[in-house]
């Protein structure tokens, strides 16, 4: 909650270039715009660029097309997370010689019959004491105390990472960044005070916010949001074959996603301009309207 002492309210919204903009793309797009200038804050984009591999040629031009064209307007320029490569770099260097970090050869095969956890296999710490940087990837040395979060929609959120996860990789075997670390580092430079995202995101938060006690950074509050799902309950995302979004529909998709997010935008918005709707919809923004909401399907 906002007080006289807080620092002023900055969200953002960190697309990968990985594909178009969809329509669950376009649910988290609004939810964090409409959040952020409900406290009169302000609101960046970030182009999470890191993973080249991932990439889909084109797919950052058309994604801040589709922004444009639906009326979104971001405040200052548009942030490229691969801009902050050196800050990248330097909180890496900074947890590996506090001995916060070490060098993993383990391949898939190795831990092919490790003990698998709530989030997957649950790293046995078999290279905790090496320090052969060479062809290696980089972990985060985790314990069991408890990280919580109280999320504004979905309650208090808590994990005991070595348990449930292991120490986990912050640069990947190739060099590139890994995402929790990359995330962690540039929310603190652009100094996030909320992050409004898909609750598919949840389970990311604990190790995000492990990462940020151990640099020292701030702990901004976290919103998840339903994720959106096809009828079948796999979610909506570029991996299921989720399709762009249309440019030339862009009202009426606009007033579908406020519907989602539980806004009940009147059936004649859907006939009147773009400024019109972003206009009804910054005047009428109720985010508690999707507390305790996990999913969300999406019809036809």
């Amino acid at each position: 909650m906002q007080t006289s002492e807080s620092p002023p309210y900055v969200g953002r919204f960190a697309p990968s270039p990985t594909g178009p903009l969809h329509f669950g793309s376009l649910v988290a797009a609004a939810a964090s715009f409409l959040q952020a200038r409900s406290k009169n804050g302000r609101w960046l984009l970030r182009i999470e660029d890191i993973d080249p591999p991932r990439e889909q040629p084109g797919a950052n031009e058309s994604i801040l097309r589709a922004l444009d064209h639906y009326g979104f307007q971001w405040d200052g320029s548009v942030i490229y997370q691969s801009a902050s490569h050196e800050a990248h770099k330097d909180a890496l260097q900074s947890l590996i010689d506090q001995s916060l970090a070490y060098p993993c050869k383990c391949s898939r095969r190795d831990l092919a019959n490790a003990a698998r956890g709530p989030l997957g296999i649950v790293y046995p710490g078999t290279c905790r004491d090496s320090k052969d940087l060479i062809d290696a990837a980089v972990r985060l040395r985790t314990n069991n105390t408890e990280i919580g979060f109280q999320d504004a929609l979905q309650g208090r959120f808590a994990q005991q990472l070595e348990s449930e996860s292991g120490d986990f990789v912050v640069r990947r075997r190739d060099g590139l960044t890994a995402y929790h670390l990359a995330v962690v580092v540039d929310d603190e430079i652009q100094g996030i005070t909320e992050v409004v995202r898909g609750i598919d995101l949840l389970d990311s938060t604990p190790r995000q916010i492990w990462l940020q006690r151990l640099l020292q950074y701030q702990t901004p509050d976290y919103v998840h949001i339903p994720v959106i799902t096809h009828e079948d309950g796999s979610k909506l995302s570029k991996l299921t074959g989720a399709n762009g979004i249309s440019l030339n529909s862009a009202t009426k998709t606009l007033c579908a996603a406020l519907a989602v997010l539980g806004q009940n935008p009147p059936r004649e918005l859907a006939y009147a301009s773009i400024s019109d709707v972003w206009s009804w919809a910054s005047e009428s923004w109720q985010i508690e309207q999707l507390i305790g909401q996990k999913t969300i399907v999406k019809t036809a």
